[in-house]
């Protein structure tokens, strides 16, 4: 047998024999690994489309506004445009339009941010939570829930976007979006998880 042979079945005695004795506490940190695996895997996902998506679909939708409400505010001497949806139109220092906000992010933003769950779903559901749950209903509440999500995310950085572009590059900008808004994602997600997947689900034959 070899070493890695070797490595795994020792591995698989030492849980084997945890998960026999402490079987809640397994269970839970077996879903928190599984869990945190496939968010950080889509996560990357999210940060390449935020990344390259805006600069693809250029700078007429990167100078378009689209907001909604719109609250003036100024913050570390940064004047922009608060909204649940949408971004403010970022410009330079000679007054020319930036890739990186506008309806062109907002368009790139959700598009990661969908595209992102519509992986994460299945892996969860079967992988993670070994679910047997009814799929349609499942994923009806996953909808609203990444929805609502979506909707504080959105209203959280658009309180500190615009600040963050005025000071960084926009590779940095797109790994804070991406570590903030998956970040928050994932901490809200993990327990919506455990709600439309319960424990007491029996595979019906």
């Amino acid at each position: 047998m070899s070493d890695i042979k070797k490595a795994d079945a020792g591995w698989a005695k030492i849980w084997g024999g945890f998960e026999t004795k402490h079987p809640k506490l397994a269970k839970w940190l077996y879903q928190i690994f599984y869990f945190f695996v496939f968010s950080m895997g889509v996560t990357v996902i999210q940060y390449l489309i935020f990344t390259f998506m805006p600069g693809l679909l250029g700078k007429e939708l990167a100078g378009t506004e689209f907001m909604w409400p719109q609250v003036q505010m100024k913050i570390f001497g940064v004047d922009f445009t608060w909204s649940l949806l949408g971004y403010n139109v970022l410009y330079d220092k000679v007054g020319e339009v930036l890739i990186g906000g506008g309806l062109g992010y907002f368009i790139s933003y959700e598009v990661g941010s969908f595209a992102a769950q519509c992986i994460n779903f299945p892996l969860q559901r079967n992988i993670t939570f070994k679910s047997h749950g009814n799929p349609v209903y499942q994923a009806m509440w996953y909808f609203i829930a990444w929805i609502a999500i979506s909707l504080i995310c959105n209203g959280f950085n658009n309180l500190w976007m615009p600040v963050a572009a005025a000071y960084v590059a926009p590779a940095v900008y797109n790994i804070l979006v991406t570590v903030i808004t998956g970040g928050v994602s994932m901490v809200i997600f993990f327990f919506v998880f455990k709600i439309i997947f319960p424990e007491e689900e029996v595979k019906k034959e």
